[in-house]
């Protein structure tokens, strides 16, 4: 049964961890702007704030900038993450969000520009693009471990980190395919994320897999040929 008021639809959005656009309340939130401010208004009072972004296709609850202090600045280290995760769970977090978020956004606003210019739903807002078909792709686990297994502590630890965070709601594990969990496109911020990995050290790596990887194909085609 769905919630009828912002109290009840926070404690089910609490309850659950995250929420699909699908849901009933959730389209409620995305077009009825005074339950929207009343619902921030009670999540920001508590410190949290409203996870979404236009093409994500869950809504979830994160820490408000206020109170990361509070949270992640308890004991003699800044703490990077409230979900247990060790460096390398960041790091392969971060990586995965590379590999299939960015990807994913760039299709989505390419494909988002070609749409006719102004289009926009009954209520001024700019349609965004479709997900179906972006849910459909995923980073093969094999081709995970080949490519930056010994980046990441070898096979054993990758086989130890994937289950933890298909747990958390990261990703999703299909016949040995990493598929988009329901939280990894709410993880980060796209516009602060992406120029870091774009322009900074993954850039390279990335870039160097990406060559190798295309050098097998060529390599391939060259025996078939």
């Amino acid at each position: 049964m769905n919630a009828n008021t912002p109290a009840e639809f926070i404690a089910r959005l609490l309850a659950q961890r995250w929420l699909p656009k699908s849901d009933a309340e959730v389209r409620r939130l995305l077009i009825d702007e005074s339950f929207r401010q009343d619902i921030e208004h009670r999540l920001a009072a508590a410190g949290l704030r409203l996870l979404d972004n236009p093409f994500a296709g869950h809504i979830a609850v994160g820490l408000a900038a206020s109170a990361e202090n509070a949270v992640f600045g308890r004991g003699d280290t800044w703490l990077s993450n409230n979900a247990g995760l060790n460096r390398d769970g960041v790091a392969l977090l971060i990586l995965l969000w590379a590999l299939i978020i960015l990807p994913k956004r760039e299709r989505q606003l390419s494909r988002d520009a070609t749409t006719d210019e102004g289009q926009t739903d009954l209520f001024g807002n700019k349609q965004t693009a479709p997900l179906r078909d972006d849910a459909t792709r995923g980073v093969p686990e094999n081709v995970l471990l080949e490519d930056y297994g010994k980046l990441l502590g070898g096979k054993a630890r990758l086989q130890f980190l994937l289950p933890v965070l298909s747990r958390l709601g990261f990703i999703e594990r299909r016949n040995k395919v990493l598929h988009e969990g329901p939280l990894l496109d709410l993880a980060f911020d796209y516009t602060e994320l992406a120029p870091r990995i774009l322009d900074g050290a993954l850039a390279d790596v990335l870039v160097a897999v990406n060559s190798k990887n295309e050098a097998k194909t060529a390599s391939t085609a060259a025996g078939d040929a």
